[in-house]
């Protein structure tokens, strides 16, 4: 039995038993709490093995290792059979800008929500911008968790926003945290949105480490940062070049890592043991450069920093390289940078240097990105990629070795464990959330016209592209919320809220 139909086939059965009368959960596509799932192909923190999953009551019950699937059943608990389709934690995203309140325009929880389903992705964590008002404070946050209810289809947590505004207010910074926000995020460099001002080199001191970070310590949250700092006299040095070459873009940003990350780093000292932010941790998101970035972050680790780092997936896919003139579908910052910096990023992966991975989806209104015009200087800085980011990480990394575990690692346990939910998700464990993704790494697919893009906005970067890696159905606690190209009727997300300190 192919994996994509024994799901038809047993929902068939399923609807049969329930009887025509019978109310159905509409929050998922099956009527059932309690079922296995079996797979020649189970990821679990043992290993690959071949196995039924049991679920109930939205839990991982038990995982039977077995050579080949039952019948229909086991102990008159019904059974999926996925034959040799991949069965593994749902990915977490923990780098999302679902943009609502304010700017439903760019995305929204319901339109976001749906494409991570449709991806494989079981939680999420939104950004504090692009949001309008931003999420810089108790009340601000209650207004995104007001915004959210009853629209996800996939849990969703929510991180705090660091700015000057906020950041030497303990007060403010306190109640963010106590209301469940699960970390902070700052800038070090404008972020694009006005009200939400970056962290100058005059603030990182003030802010960051006299601040912030003992704040943090005390709840035992991360501090995200977009690290770069603008380079004086680089962009006025651009003026005059063509502005449809990627070239000029990438320019204008040149070593802005790693300046920013130098400073960071030294602030990060703090998060060692003994230290005054002991505790806390330091996250530096989205690294697109593979030089002197990566040994300065090696060299923290080694001494002990709570430092953590991740990349994106289109740093891993894409390169400078291949940008054509005036495609701005991939302007981001952090920039894109060279094929031989790919390829160095694809060695950090495999030296196990990245804590996770992350898609900074970044939508935004098409004629923001300025495809006409094709001016990488004005267009805005963002990326759509939530629906893709598995798919397009295997087939990236094919030519790379990279294994299903470490993929697994990466989308999963990683992102888990920064957003300090790895109690309950992040891995096929007993008693952990039954969060799962079905999918097939060798079926391959076209995103193109008939494929149906659940983002508001369409125009991507991988438009076009032929991708390995088809995602057959999406479990969130149980909940069948998307199966081949359907998703549940009814949002079974959930919201995750950091635990308070008192």
């Amino acid at each position: 039995m192919k994996a994509g139909l024994a799901f038809v086939s047993l929902a068939i059965l399923l609807f049969a038993i329930a009887g025509a009368n019978q109310a159905l959960d509409r929050c998922s596509l099956l009527p059932i709490d309690h079922f296995f799932l079996f797979s020649k192909r189970v990821i679990t923190p043992a290993g690959i093995i071949s196995a039924s999953v049991e679920i109930d009551n939205g839990k991982v019950v038990s995982i039977l290792e077995r050579q080949e699937a039952p019948s229909k059943e086991i102990n008159g608990v019904p059974v999926m059979d996925y034959g040799n389709a991949v069965v593994m934690p749902g990915l977490i995203d923990a780098h999302v800008h679902l943009n609502e309140p304010g700017r439903e325009e760019w995305e929204g929880f319901v339109t976001g929500t749906m494409a991570a389903a449709a991806g494989g992705v079981t939680s999420l964590v939104d950004m504090p911008l692009n949001s309008f008002p931003t999420t810089t404070s108790s009340e601000l946050l209650k207004l995104k968790l007001a915004s959210a209810a009853e629209k996800l289809m996939v849990d969703v947590g929510f991180w705090g926003g660091l700015v000057p505004e906020n950041a030497a207010n303990l007060t403010i910074l306190d109640e963010l945290l106590d209301t469940g926000a699960l970390g902070l995020k700052s800038f070090m460099c404008p972020s694009g949105i006005n009200d939400f001002p970056m962290t100058t080199g005059q603030h990182i001191q003030v802010f960051f480490q006299e601040a912030a970070l003992p704040v943090l310590a005390k709840y035992g949250r991360p501090l995200l940062v977009h690290a770069e700092k603008e380079q004086p006299g680089v962009k006025s040095s651009q003026v005059d070049k063509d502005p449809r070459l990627y070239s000029t873009h990438l320019e204008s940003r040149p070593n802005s890592e790693q300046e920013a990350i130098r400073e960071l780093l030294d602030v990060a000292k703090d998060t060692a043991p003994g230290g005054k932010a002991e505790g806390a941790r330091v996250h530096i998101v989205h690294l697109s450069d593979a030089d002197e970035s990566i040994q300065m972050i090696k060299k923290a680790k080694a001494q002990g920093l709570n430092v953590s780092v991740e990349t994106c997936t289109h740093y891993l896919a894409f390169s400078s390289d291949n940008i054509g003139d005036g495609d701005t579908r991939y302007k981001c910052a952090p920039p894109i940078r060279s094929e031989l910096n790919r390829k160095k990023l694809w060695s950090a992966v495999n030296d196990d240097f990245f804590d996770l991975l992350s898609s900074d989806h970044s939508p935004s209104p098409s004629d923001m990105k300025l495809p006409e015009e094709g001016d990488f200087m004005r267009a805005w800085g963002g990326i759509s990629s939530l629906q893709f980011v598995l798919p397009a990480t295997w087939t990236a990394g094919i030519p790379h070795g990279l294994t299903l575990e470490k993929l697994s690692n990466l989308w999963s346990r990683g992102p888990a464990k920064l957003a300090n939910i790895y109690s309950s998700k992040g891995s096929l464990e007993p008693g952990k959330d039954a969060d799962i993704v079905v999918w097939d790494p060798e079926s391959s697919f076209v995103i193109d016209e008939n494929y149906t893009i659940f983002h508001k906005h369409k125009l991507t970067p991988y438009a076009g592209q032929t991708l390995y890696g088809r995602v057959i159905a999406t479990i969130v606690r149980g909940q069948h919320v998307y199966q081949e190209g359907h998703h549940a009727t009814q949002p079974c997300g959930k919201v995750l809220l950091a635990k308070s300190t008192s």
